[in-house]
């Protein structure tokens, strides 16, 4: 698909590769019946018939069938993968024959291929080809973001500072993000020069050169065999069957089809081409159909016969022209399935009608009163629906707190089974986009009724505590509330407080605080729990919890445009630490009292363990490599890292480096059902080390949580049980689970989009980047300050040869340009292998003026060349600058970027770690 050079290619920000196979989608390598064109016009079949529902039912108690989620390569769409049930190396499912219509995300059914059909995996391959399509789901408890800077200076004032408002300040499951997404979202930002006659200058989509299918599979060993399967049966199409894309006309102006349809072209290139009728299609589109090359387009799937490479859909509507926020946005939301349509009239109905609305006489009989205690919220600055508020009172005996988590009570507003109720937990959750939020409920209960917004009166679930300074549990008392918080902090007032124990804070640095409560007494506050945060965490850590902090972007917002001016890597800090340790200690103790009250029927939230297969492969590696990591617990995990490394820069980049290799075995947390899961060790989490958690502490935005509050109120007396079965408990479990990692997809989908905007608009952006990974034909980096991961393609760089080679375990990937006087040879100058440096010893460094070979492992002292850059760009597949000389081996943990001008030819050895 060829664009117009002046639009933004944002066809990867859905985390895809952008280049098309020559054959269409519906044909990929590997698969006869779709290379033979010859069939193209023929009712013959392509695809098999699904098996029937009760053969399906009857192969899976006999084992002969497996079930699992399907997972497409985002980067290469003919390869798939589901997960092994046993935890071993994925099963494969090669081609989108074998595919049998089933896209991204469908719950499917599959049979094992005979074991000559497997795929073979070569020993010079990467360990990532076989895993090819895995992106690691981080529960939001494992997850945080530190090393805040802006592109922009620190004397600039932005109109608007967009900060991450999408999750709890928890890092529930340890890490944060989902590094490939990010990877492929920006993918499109760099600068090279396509091939000539080539239309896109992108990945490759060819077969992968590591894998092949002998006919005598016997003498392979078993460990390079690869299980691969077919799908043959669809439970559940969990994808939306939406998409973006272009239209264009069909080529044959003779056929029949020409006729009546046009030819969709999503823009994600795991969903078919689409054929839609041409009476759907705007009138001017045949006659003039390049006036439409820019425009952006909605598509349903409708259909997708067994004898048709293509399928069939309807065109929803024009978005408007590609790579503007706008449009762009909505199309990720429909391709997600986010409902952001306004409320409807029975909705709104079931809010309260008098306005203003305050608390009725009655609950203040039904309620402890806490109106007077010094209360208050600390969020993001620019957040609106205030889920949780904090208090913390001194007690008589002066080693002891009152510590308060009080939490909106959305529950009293949600009558069960309402159509507010039913449209609530279609949503399940709000979705959080750089410029907005699409809530879950009507704005009027997200920023009015159910916020806790200040000075004014508020129905609360209170978990309260009498806790020592040393973080002890005394007591504890859950129950309804009603509060009045003092004031609104945001995180910076916090930390601020946190930061100057002893100075009296400026009233003119502070929100407006009520008179009932002075500034000096909110600092106490804060200072009090934050000691006590302190020692929560601490010993948290000691318990064995892990946390996987990773990078997170945030942007500064011109307020009349919209656009992006600027974007810096949002801090962790203390004030988050202490908002954090407080909502996971609620969640414990929420999670513990409704399982004791409701075995059957608590709504809890686990995290099973790592992927056996890929932890047994990253210990492997870490061994090889000389790492002193142990992977025994999550625990020891964390540990490790933080052990491992020293604090200075390129120290804290090899730790991104090393942290994102240890999010990709990590499995994502789950709602569940108690009484559907019978066997309580399921029940743990992993990465908090604990053996039950659920989330209470933000109903606003979560539907989970809004059943966890029915459950906890009526273990209290105060409300009937849900009238609910563990069945349907569970299936609302999934619904939510389904909905969370849509609105992760979108919520890094929007980053990537706005940092593609701002990309465009500023111009070249370069930056330090180190290398996470390499593969035989492309390499990983993470650039540094902007904590975004991109996918560099040898094929995409101006090279003489490249060669990939395994060191051991150690893949390494040398890549040789040519140079600028074509006169000269390539000149080699090799570093030192790994384990030869120890940390205050450089490697030598490529001259500049004649070249160089530099291997840099993980661990030791990272020198950077002078002009060592990666430049990000608007324009074609990733790459590096076209102007690029020599020849770069890249080594994971190693710096890589643009190497010094070089007048000669060269090479800069680049290896994994």
């Amino acid at each position: 698909m060829s664009h117009p050079d002046c639009r933004l290619n944002l066809g990867s920000l859905r985390g895809v590769s952008s280049v098309v196979s020559p054959r269409g989608v519906g044909a990929s390598p590997g698969d006869k019946k779709s290379k033979n064109k010859s069939t193209r016009g023929k009712k013959k079949s392509i695809f098999e018939n699904y098996m029937s529902k009760e053969d399906v039912s009857e192969g899976l108690k006999r084992g002969t069938l497996i079930q699992g989620v399907l997972r497409i390569n985002p980067k290469k769409f003919h390869e798939a993968f589901i997960p092994s049930p046993d935890g071993d190396r994925d099963i494969f499912i090669d081609g989108v024959v074998a595919r049998n219509r089933a896209l991204n995300g469908d719950l499917v059914v599959v049979k094992l291929l005979p074991e000559e059909q497997w795929k073979v995996i070569k020993p010079e391959s990467n360990d990532k080809e076989t895993e090819g399509a895995y992106e690691p789901e981080l529960p939001e408890e494992l997850c945080g973001s530190h090393l805040q800077r802006s592109l922009k200076g620190h004397n600039d004032s932005p109109d608007v500072i967009v900060e991450a408002q999408c999750e709890d300040s928890g890092s529930e499951d340890g890490h944060g993000g989902t590094p490939d997404v990010l990877v492929d979202g920006v993918r499109k930002l760099a600068v090279c020069v396509p091939e000539k006659g080539k239309e896109d200058g992108g990945a490759p989509v060819t077969k992968d050169e590591s894998t092949s299918m002998p006919q005598d599979a016997s003498a392979v060993p078993e460990k390079s065999l690869q299980r691969s399967a077919k799908v043959v049966y669809i439970v559940e199409k969990k994808h939306s069957r939406a998409a973006t894309g272009f239209l264009k006309l069909l080529t044959d102006k003779n056929s029949e089809l020409f006729r009546k349809y046009a030819l969709f072209s999503p823009s994600d290139h795991r969903v078919p081409r689409i054929y839609v009728p041409l009476k759907d299609c705007p009138q001017e589109f045949v006659t003039r159909p390049k006036d439409f090359a820019n425009t952006l387009f909605i598509c349903r799937i409708v259909d997708w016969k067994e004898d048709s490479n293509f399928a069939l859909g309807q065109l929803a509507k024009s978005l408007g022209q590609a790579g503007e926020i706008e449009p762009e946005t909505e199309g990720i939301l429909t391709e997600y399935g986010v409902d952001f349509s306004d409320f409807s009239s029975e909705v709104l109905e079931c809010l309260p009608q008098d306005l203003p609305w305050t608390v009725p006489p009655e609950e203040f009989s039904k309620r402890r009163d806490l109106r007077k205690d010094c209360i208050f919220t600390i969020d993001p600055s620019t957040a609106r629906d205030l889920d949780d508020a904090l208090s913390c009172k001194p007690l008589a005996d002066g080693d002891a707190y009152e510590v308060g988590v009080h939490i909106a009570d959305v529950s009293y507003f949600v009558p069960e089974g309402s159509e507010l109720d039913k449209v609530a937990a279609q949503r399940a959750t709000s979705v959080y986009l750089v410029q907005k939020v699409v809530p879950m409920l009507p704005r009027m209960l997200c920023e009015e009724l159910c916020s806790l917004n200040p000075m004014t009166d508020k129905l609360t679930f209170s978990v309260i505590w009498t806790l020592t300074s040393d973080g002890k549990i005394l007591s504890e008392w859950f129950g309804r509330t009603v509060i009045r918080s003092c004031t609104k902090l945001s995180y910076e007032h916090a930390q601020s407080m946190i930061e100057s124990p002893t100075q009296r804070i400026p009233e003119g640095e502070l929100p407006p605080i009520s008179p009932e409560h002075s500034s000096e007494e909110v600092h106490q506050a804060v200072l009090n729990l934050h000691r006590i945060a302190k020692e929560l965490r601490k010993q948290r850590f000691l318990d064995g919890a892990l946390r996987l902090d990773q990078l997170k972007l945030a942007f500064t917002l011109d307020h009349e445009t919209g656009l992006p001016q600027g974007c810096y890597i949002s801090e962790y800090r203390d004030s988050n630490k202490l908002v954090e340790e407080f909502m996971l200690l609620a969640n414990m103790a929420v999670a513990h009292r409704v399982y004791r009250s409701f075995p059957e029927t608590a709504l809890l939230r686990r995290h099973p363990p790592p992927q056996t297969k890929m932890l047994n492969d990253l210990v492997e590696f870490c061994n090889q490599m000389g790492l002193p990591m142990d992977f025994s617990s999550a625990g020891a995990l964390n540990e490790s890292l933080t052990r491992i490394f020293g604090d200075d820069k390129y120290s804290l980049a090899r730790k991104e480096v090393l942290t994102n290799m240890c999010s990709r075995p990590m499995q994502m947390a789950l709602y569940f059902c108690a009484g559907a899961l019978r066997d309580e060790a399921q029940f743990r989490h992993y990465a908090l080390n604990v053996p039950l958690y659920t989330h209470f502490t933000s109903p606003i935005r979560r539907f989970a949580d809004v059943m966890v509050h029915r459950l906890l109120a009526a273990s209290l007396g105060h409300s009937a049980p849900p009238d609910l079965e563990p069945s349907e408990v569970q299936k609302q479990a999934e619904h939510c689970n389904d909905r969370r990692m849509a609105s992760k997809r979108v919520q890094e989908l929007s980053t990537s989009l706005f940092f593609a905007v701002l990309v465009r608009e500023s111009g070249p952006l370069e930056s330090e980047a180190m290398v996470l990974g390499v593969l035989n034909q492309a390499f990983d980096v993470l650039v540094l300050r902007y904590g975004v991961q991109k996918r560099i393609y040898c094929n995409a760089l101006p090279l003489r040869s490249h060669r990939f080679r395994r060191v051991g375990k150690k893949p390494e990937l040398t890549l040789t340009w040519g140079p600028v006087d074509t006169e000269q040879e390539p000149v080699q100058q090799v570093g030192p292998r790994t384990g030869q440096l120890s940390p205050s010893t450089p490697a030598p460094l490529p001259s500049p003026g004649s070249g160089g070979a530099l291997l840099l492992p993980l661990g030791h002292t990272l020198p950077r060349p002078p002009g060592t850059r990666l430049q990000l760009t608007h324009g074609p597949p990733p790459c590096l600058p076209s102007s690029l000389p020599g020849d770069a081996c890249c080594e994971e943990g190693q710096a890589v970027g643009r190497p010094p001008p070089l007048s000669k030819a060269g090479h800069l050895t680049l290896g994994t770690f």
